[in-house]
């Protein structure tokens, strides 16, 4: 059996319980007949008892327990001067059975109050009022301030517990997005294009040959990328990414526009702009039936606006996890993301620029 629970802060109190060795100080030195034995050592095993228990049940049953350690104090007090022992733990314990500094106090001055009536109301010498009043207080005072202390720790243990949690949670949420973005985009390339060889392998098997070594590549590249998200890294790059969204709309037999400025972009910004751009055209292949597709890059007011629409069904207003977890990333960058479904799909991402940056990225246009 645990004499305390599992928590280090606690072990000083199995070091404390030695001080109540001057409560056997006068049977010893008065040669205690064996009744007042029995009763010491009966009190000894209730003190122990009320003792350990303390740190294993709630503030309020912890109080009735100071109350009974008080109460056994005032009782062998006429008979034992190392009664006072009982008035030092009660204050010594008190503050770490309360919630608060303020009930901490009040608790100590309800031991002292009760060995001061105790002193006055049996008429003991002026060593019981020093020991069970004075030496009490001074050990309850600065137990208040050891216990206020190890309750901000906890609270500090318990929010970096939380904080941890919430960022396992959001990188699980990070990796969840990234993934649904490679793959969704890869995998809708490779029915496209095994569709697109099932379909020539009759009419020209050179060129089904070709899209076969394509879907190969293809799958191969995802492999990577999904390795790639999992580790945090993204793609290689905006203009990487919107070459790509043009082969792939073309594959799709969707004409494309791109213009696309030289834009100096952060990194981040960057990263975010590819996953949208990849996200944004595995829609416009999957379920958009466009016959034209717009992507346009500019920058405008300190902002870069990234624009891409089509001629397709659009009329879908309701937001997939795609487009949520698109949303979520521009908003963190402090950036804006509307979408327009009413002719066709027109999505637009706007991410504010730092101004004065270096040209970092330059996008072909087409």
């Amino acid at each position: 059996m645990r004499l305390l629970p599992k928590n280090s802060e606690y072990t000083w109190a199995v070091y404390s319980v030695l001080y109540f060795g001057f409560f056997y100080i006068d049977p010893i030195v008065g040669h205690a007949s064996a009744r007042v034995w029995f009763f010491t050592l009966l009190a000894t095993a209730v003190f122990l008892l009320l003792y350990f228990s303390l740190f294993w049940v709630s503030c309020g049953q912890g109080l009735l327990h100071l109350a009974a350690m008080v109460l056994m104090g005032v009782a062998f007090a006429k008979y034992n001067g190392g009664a006072t022992t009982f008035f030092i733990f009660a204050a010594a314990c008190g503050p770490f059975v309360v919630d608060n500094e303020v009930d901490g106090i009040k608790v100590l001055l309800a031991v002292e109050a009760a060995a001061v009536l105790t002193w006055w109301a049996l008429h003991l010498n002026g060593w019981f009022l020093l020991f069970g009043s004075g030496l009490s207080f001074v050990v309850g005072a600065s137990n208040i301030h050891f216990a206020q202390r190890n309750r901000t720790n906890r609270k500090l243990i318990r929010a970096q517990e939380e904080i941890e949690h919430l960022a396992k949670v959001a990188e699980r949420e990070r990796i969840a997005r990234d993934l649904h973005d490679v793959l969704g985009h890869t995998l809708s390339v490779i029915i496209l294009k095994a569709e697109l060889a099932g379909k020539l392998m009759d009419r020209d098997p050179q060129r089904a040959g070709n899209e076969i070594r394509e879907v190969e590549q293809i799958s191969r590249q995802a492999l990577s990328e999904v390795r790639d998200a999992i580790r945090g890294y993204r793609s290689q790059g905006l203009p990487a990414e919107l070459a790509q969204a043009k082969a792939t709309l073309e594959t799709a037999g969707v004409a494309v526009q791109c213009e696309a400025a030289r834009i100096a972009l952060p990194a981040l910004h960057e990263s975010v702009l590819s996953m949208a751009v990849r996200e944004a055209v595995t829609n416009v292949v999957r379920h958009a039936h466009a016959h034209t597709c717009r992507l346009r890059l500019e920058q405008q007011n300190g902002s870069c606006r990234l624009e891409i629409a089509d001629d397709g069904r659009g009329g879908v207003q309701s937001e997939g996890n795609g487009l949520r977890g698109m949303r979520e990333r521009v908003e963190m960058l402090g950036g804006t993301l509307n979408r327009d479904s009413e002719a066709g799909t027109r999505l637009i991402i706007t991410l504010p620029l730092k101004e004065g940056a270096a040209p970092k990225t330059e996008v072909p246009s087409n």
